[in-house]
């Protein structure tokens, strides 16, 4: 049967089409037969090992999200959907698209006042961070995801520098009979989003093509945003012993509003409250995000030689709140940042098996080469009597920053043993070419160069084919982001005495299966870090930073995954952190206690999820997540945001007519209507440190798929 919607949907109310979309979910259950086992409890990765394994048999904490669990029931938009099941992180969507997410692994990148910095993202092995440690989520597609892998502890420092956790998509191959296919959803705060696909194989070449536009009001005032993202993939074997990837995408924001920040006080009178300034300045954000890269592989007997190529452009313009007066400091840049980017790099890999020994030997030598170029500018954010449009100019330089990373590893089993080690020696070259020497601003060209060797060792014993126990040890250091040198204190020049933190990691964890039908990860940690980089200072809209002794982190993760029986199963995933100050130091005209929670940190963490297939083609799961309060800087004095716990609900219907096939989804978030804050920025020299989560919020979609 078919559910077609009237001849002029877009003159349909937001209710009227969710009607719409759950009678067509409704209708198509007649379709339903008896489910299938679906939960893999063996899944394959790369990330560590750098050669396809199954993650129970890796020495090292490391977790695979895959294609269902990314797509089912989920919205599509924001890696935040999906993350939150992995142990370990914590993942806070700012319901803010002009700052994107806060992620942070075991409390690295916690401190990120926009987008996520101090972990590796990597997609397709291309990297979505630049080389001194920035990154962006938004660039994630997760339409064409078909997995994502999530690397944490002394396994990651193997990536190099600003790689306290290494988050990896990987984008499906095209594969099987071409089909086509289309999709909407709506959902509360003027949420709707379009997606347009095609994807399969034709004479040997696979293409994924994915399209998709997000419209969104915003859960706060001044918070709307429009998202278009593409991508397009062509995967093909040039011969029998080789095969070629070639990948583009890109992001577009135009125009996406900032609402900043709340104080306390505004965000309890009103959750959905925008600052004064936010307005007046009118804060906004464009971004155009394009890339192109490409993957080659060949095969030489047992070897295997592996090459990645990228370069792309980024465009950015965003409108600051500064007011007027701060920027009569003639070392002040402005309200208005300005830059294009260019961004290019490679790797390349061999990975060689050694006969002739006992047991599984694989060693793989690899370099990584990351470049990115800003041409930089800087206006006032005002002209005349308007406030929120770009002035005189303030700013004009070009930042480069290099990065070239040559490594080796080596994963050996031989009997119950599994021993993995490896060396990387990271360099990472900061150069800043001044061009607005005017006035009483001076020239603050220069270059600052960092270099460090970051060994890691992991040794794995299987006491029972069912249970791994293991040992991890690794050394990881984190450079200065690129806005992080920006100022020094007192609003002057680039901070090139700004040093990288340097940590140690220890784990120690334990994989067991359970019946064959439930799978538990646990580990144990510590990470001990010196030249920790905190704020030292936030002043007229401008933050310096500096190094502030020594940090202790210890906890405890906790993964389970079961299948009960073919229609039920679960997931929990448990996190324990204790991220504090071990020593004491000063920062402005605070003093920072020794034992002091790291702000941005909390310290329990648990999601939990209980599904139900009671047949196929309908799936339905409750979540749950609570998460303990959150300190919001480092005196621990100001305002704690409070724990929270919120409850979601979600559901999908699929039917298959001939070549036709179908779906709906219906989802409902925080179920009990709780008010809460979603996520903080760290350290804000306004104390606007809150950014509420939405309240009791729907959504509804509806898709269709034709196969040739």
């Amino acid at each position: 049967m078919s559910c077609s919607p009237p001849s002029r949907p877009f003159e349909l109310s937001h209710l009227s089409r969710a009607i719409l979309l759950c009678g067509c979910a409704a209708a198509g259950t007649a379709q339903a037969q008896e489910a299938t086992d679906t939960l893999v409890l063996e899944p394959s990765v790369v990330s560590g090992s750098r050669s396809e394994a199954q993650s129970f048999d890796l020495p090292f904490s490391v977790d695979s999200i895959d294609r269902e669990q990314i797509s089912d029931g989920q919205l599509g938009i924001n890696a935040s959907e999906v993350l939150t099941r992995v142990p370990g992180l914590v993942v806070q969507n700012r319901q803010n698209y002009a700052q994107d997410l806060q992620i942070s692994s075991r409390g690295f990148g916690a401190r990120s006042a926009f987008g996520v910095r101090g972990l590796k993202l990597i997609t397709d092995g291309i990297p979505a961070s630049t080389p001194d440690g920035q990154g962006q989520a938004a660039t994630f597609n997760l339409d064409t995801a078909e997995r994502i892998e999530v690397l944490r502890g002394p396994a990651s420092t193997l990536y190099g520098s600003n790689a306290g956790g290494v988050i990896q998509v990987f984008s499906r191959d095209g594969a099987g009979r071409p089909r086509i296919g289309a999709e909407t959803l709506i959902g509360s705060d003027g949420l709707s989003r379009n997606h347009l696909t095609a994807e399969g194989e034709a004479d040997g070449v696979g293409f994924v093509l994915d399209a998709s536009r997000m419209d969104t009001d915003g859960y706060r005032d001044h918070s709307a945003a429009r998202r278009d993202q593409t991508f397009a993939k062509l995967n093909f074997k040039p011969d029998e012993d080789s095969k070629l990837a070639l990948i583009y995408s890109s992001l577009e924001q135009n125009g996406t509003q900032d609402p900043l920040g709340q104080a306390w006080e505004a965000y309890k009178a009103d959750p959905r409250s925008v600052a004064t300034n936010a307005l007046d300045f009118n804060t906004r954000k464009s971004i155009d995000h394009q890339q192109l890269g490409a993957n080659y592989e060949r095969y030489f007997g047992d070897s295997t030689l592996q090459t990645t190529v990228y370069a792309g452009k980024r465009r950015v313009v965003q409108y600051l709140a500064i007011p007027r007066g701060p920027q009569n400091n003639p070392n002040n840049s402005g309200g208005v940042v300005d830059f294009d980017r260019e961004f290019h790099g490679g790797s390349i890999r061999w990975l060689q098996p050694v006969d002739g020994i006992s047991g599984d030997l694989r060693l793989v030598f690899g370099l990584d080469y990351d470049q990115s170029r800003d041409d930089r500018r800087g206006y006032e954010n005002f002209s005349g009597a308007s406030n929120g449009v770009k002035g005189n100019l303030r700013r004009d330089e070009v930042d480069t920053v290099t990065s070239l990373d040559p490594y080796a590893q080596a994963t050996w089993t031989i009997g119950n043993w599994t021993m993995q080690g490896g060396l990387r020696y990271s360099t990472v070259e900061v150069d800043v070419d001044d061009k607005y020497i005017v006035g009483a601003n001076g020239d603050d060209s220069g270059t600052k160069r960092y270099e460090k060797a970051t060994p890691s060792v992991s040794v794995g014993y299987a006491f029972t084919p069912d249970l791994n126990g293991y040992v991890s040890v690794g050394k990881g250091f984190e450079t200065p982001s690129q806005a992080e040198l920006a100022y020094s204190q007192g609003n002057a020049g680039f901070n090139y005495s700004l040093e990288p933190s340097e940590s140690t990691q220890y784990e120690i964890g334990l994989k067991a299966r359970v019946a064959r039908d439930t799978r538990i990860n646990a580990a144990i940690f510590q990470i001990n870090t010196d030249d920790e980089i905190v704020v030292l200072e936030n002043r007229d809209g401008r933050t310096s930073y500096q190094n502030a002794g020594k940090t202790l982190r210890r906890g405890f993760e906790l993964g389970v995954e079961s299948q009960f029986t073919e229609q039920w199963s679960a997931a929990l995933a448990y996190t324990y952190l204790a991220a504090t100050y071990d020593s004491r130091f000063v920062a402005g005209n605070n003093s920072i206690d020794k034992g002091n929670d790291l702000p941005g940190v909390p310290r329990t963490t648990l999601f939990g999820e209980l599904a139900w297939k009671p047949v196929d083609g309908i799936s339905t799961a409750f979540e749950g997540l609570y998460r303990s309060k959150v300190y919001v800087e480092d005196t621990n004095t100001e305002k704690a945001a409070p724990s929270y716990t919120v409850f979601n609900w979600r559901t999908r219907f699929e039917q298959h007519f001939g070549p036709w096939k179908t779906h709906q989804t219906l989802r409902l978030d925080n179920l009990l209507d709780r008010q809460y804050v979603g996520s903080v920025i760290v350290g804000d020299g306004n104390s606007r440190f809150y950014e509420a989560a939405p309240g009791r919020s729907w959504y509804a979609g509806a898709g269709i798929e034709y196969q040739f």
